[in-house]
């Protein structure tokens, strides 16, 4: 998935919308983001050595497992996140790093899902994570 194909499945508008691509593998959701340089997280953070905010790095990947859930939002839902768990930064993530997320839902009850996943530049993991989404709305 492209991002305009993405905006049909997430909410997330210009400077929050942080997947390029997003794709389908098995049980697997794997995104794709370069970092530009010029985004704003970056400004000041930090001015001379400039990396993505953990937190940041954490919202691609619930952004990239939202695709996972393509088929249990409807109109005027959105997921939320509700819970982040062993959260572990394990590499900094810097301008012109091609980010790369592998996400799957470990179990569900809906309205609440269950993921885990990892954000990677290269071979290097920079995050691993369990996460939690509640869908709300209409």
């Amino acid at each position: 998935m492209n991002r305009e194909e993405i905006m049909q499945i997430l909410p997330h508008r210009d400077n929050m919308l942080l997947l390029d691509e997003v794709s389908l593998e098995g049980e697997f959701a794997c995104g794709k983001y370069r970092v530009r340089g010029d985004e704003f997280f970056l400004k000041g953070h930090f001015p001379d050595d400039p990396i993505v905010p953990g937190v940041i790095l954490c919202e691609i990947l619930a952004q990239s497992a939202c695709i996972l859930l393509k088929d249990s939002i409807k109109q005027g839902q959105i997921p939320v996140y509700t819970g982040l768990d062993k959260v572990r930064f394990r590499n900094p993530v810097h301008p012109c790093d091609l980010i790369e997320t592998k996400c799957s839902i470990k179990r569900a009850k809906h309205p609440f899902y269950f993921a885990e996943g990892t954000v990677s530049v290269g071979s290097k993991v920079c995050v691993s994570a369990e996460f939690s989404f509640a869908i709300t709305g209409a």
